[in-house]
């Protein structure tokens, strides 16, 4: 390891288990003694639960990540404003000192 940080987020942990679910779910229904119909009403079933099952967690994540874009524009907003207010109040201070140093020049 070179000490980079190898975590994953929860999100892509769910992703991995729920694959791992179906394809594990899908190999069961395969191997499993029965007839060819009911194979494919079984497999039919899960396909349809797994397409649910992405299409949910799709919605979920496009929500967080709306939510996280917002929260990062209202951070910016804020530092910048700050930024705003620290470089006006730099600018008045320098111009309190250029006359301050004019009239003691004369």
């Amino acid at each position: 390891m070179n000490g980079e940080d190898r975590g994953f987020s929860s999100s892509v942990v769910a992703m991995a288990f729920l694959m791992g679910g179906m394809m594990g779910a899908g190999l069961a229904l395969l191997l499993a003694p029965q007839s060819g119909r009911e194979t494919r009403e079984k497999l039919l079933s899960v396909a349809n639960e797994a397409r649910d099952k992405g299409l949910q967690l799709a919605e979920d994540l496009k929500e967080k990540l709306e939510s996280g874009i917002e929260q990062g524009r209202e951070i910016l907003g804020e530092k910048r404003s700050i930024l705003s207010s620290a470089v006006e109040a730099g600018r008045e201070a320098l111009e309190r000192e250029r006359e301050r140093l004019t009239a003691k020049k004369q």
